[in-house]
């Protein structure tokens, strides 16, 4: 078998175990096994984290086995054409089941390295957080960036906003009407926040907001936090039927089941929703990425209450800290009570001998090689400040619209980051 062939075969297995995030212990006991069984220690912690070791090992290469589960997943339909690996009507999960297949490769070699699997990355990289293992490598590599022949160097830290308010509803008798928005094109609230992708909440709410006799009796939208909105639905009472024009598929129908009674301030809330911000705040002019961003990715407004759920990002810590504060003040603006969740640093970048090893051996393959830093959460920003003796770069495959039904790999970068990592082993060995 060939490489690609080896790779590929661990992959479909993985994509055969269910492994959305918080809900990947049978993958991480399968992993467990394989590595005893090829000859490598095995230590698992409390957060579902895996370190597999053989040998006196330099070089540890770590990547995440949760996946974000969109779509049909975790029931994943793997398709080939020609170059690309997709899957049919779901997340694919090669972020980042394709790191751990070209792990499972290396470790039946019995390469002598250090393999972290981390849990739960997607999620708030908990694993990472939670992370105690001593690790003996002086370098590692991250292998969950998405743009083959690319050494980045640095990433965004990142912050949930989540505010929660209570919503005084008074009786309204008119008609209900339930308007749906759904199947926009999603991605990734990081790497694609920048591409002028829709957000369901906004454009429903936009196209609400228009009409000021509308009541409304509910709002649900978004999937995850770390997903850029595809669907979204109100609920809402009018005497005549809404109306929200056509820039998008909306469906509209008779809500026979309706909660009772309407938002006192629905005006306010849908304006709070329309106006809200969504997308890059301010760019790296240097680095030619979003420095600061924010996700407007989940909306639940009922008879339980209202909650908005905000993704944030920066590229450094600061502006990330100005950025929450700024989301902090819009929202107890219109009465809500804020909390802060799932914080974790940026990763800042820097150029050594390790890094420029990575890149010499990644234009071997490619022809081409660049440092770069990226507008999404990498855990080395955690596993940098755990362990800062260690140098640390990242790289990966080319992966397409991750996050979302549409997520595809390319094939050949796998091979071709494959044979790099390959040469990176063996300088280092």
């Amino acid at each position: 078998m060939t490489n690609l062939e080896r790779i590929l075969t661990y992959f479909k297995t993985i994509a055969s175990i269910p492994h959305c995030s918080r809900e990947a212990g049978e993958l991480r006991e399968y992993l467990a096994r394989f590595g005893q069984e090829v000859g490598y220690e095995v230590l698992e912690d409390s957060a579902g984290n895996l370190l597999m070791r053989r040998g006196k090992p330099k070089l540890c290469l770590q990547g995440h086995y949760d996946m974000v589960c969109v779509g049909n997943a975790p029931e994943i339909e793997l398709i080939e054409r020609e170059r690309w690996l997709e899957a049919r009507d779901s997340s694919l999960g090669a972020d980042n089941g394709m790191a751990i297949a070209m792990m499972m490769a290396l470790m039946e070699e019995g390469a002598e390295l250090e393999f972290l699997l981390t849990a739960d990355e997607e999620v708030g990289l908990v694993g990472a957080k939670a992370l105690a293992f001593e690790l003996q490598s002086p370098y590692l590599l991250n292998l969950d960036t998405e743009e083959a022949g690319e050494v980045y160097i640095g990433c965004a830290g990142g912050v949930d906003i989540v505010g929660r308010r209570s919503c005084e509803r008074l009786p309204d008798h008119r008609p209900a009407w339930r308007v749906r928005l759904c199947g926009l094109p999603g991605g990734h609230s990081g790497v694609d926040i920048d591409k002028g992708i829709p957000n369901a909440i906004k454009e429903l709410a936009q196209a609400l907001a228009e009409d000021e006799e509308l009541g409304l009796v509910s709002f649900v939208g978004g999937e995850r936090r770390n997903s850029i909105p595809v669907h979204a639905e109100a609920v809402v009472r009018s005497a005549k039927r809404p109306e929200p024009g056509d820039a998008f598929d909306f469906t509209v129908e008779e809500a026979e089941d309706a909660q009772e009674g309407v938002f006192a301030d629905s005006d306010r809330l849908l304006r709070l929703l329309a106006t809200a911000p969504h997308g890059v705040v301010s760019r790296n002019e240097e680095l030619q990425i979003p420095q600061q961003s924010l996700n407007l990715a989940q909306v639940d407004f009922s008879l339980s209450g209202c909650r908005i759920d905000y993704s944030l990002r920066a590229m450094s810590d600061g502006d990330l800290q100005s950025l929450a504060d700024r989301t902090e003040t819009l929202l107890h603006r219109y009465g809500f009570e804020v909390s802060r969740e799932e914080a974790y640093p940026a990763w800042k970048p820097e150029v050594n001998e390790f890094t420029l090893k990575v890149a010499e051996f990644l234009k071997e393959e490619f022809g081409h090689s660049e440092m770069k830093a990226i507008h999404a959460g990498l855990e080395c920003g955690i596993l940098s400040q755990k362990y800062p003796q260690i140098k640390m770069a990242s790289i990966g495959p080319t992966i397409e619209n991750p996050h979302s039904v549409r997520e595809r790999v390319d094939l050949e970068s796998v091979e071709r980051t494959f044979g790099a990592l390959k040469k990176i082993i063996g300088e280092i060995e």
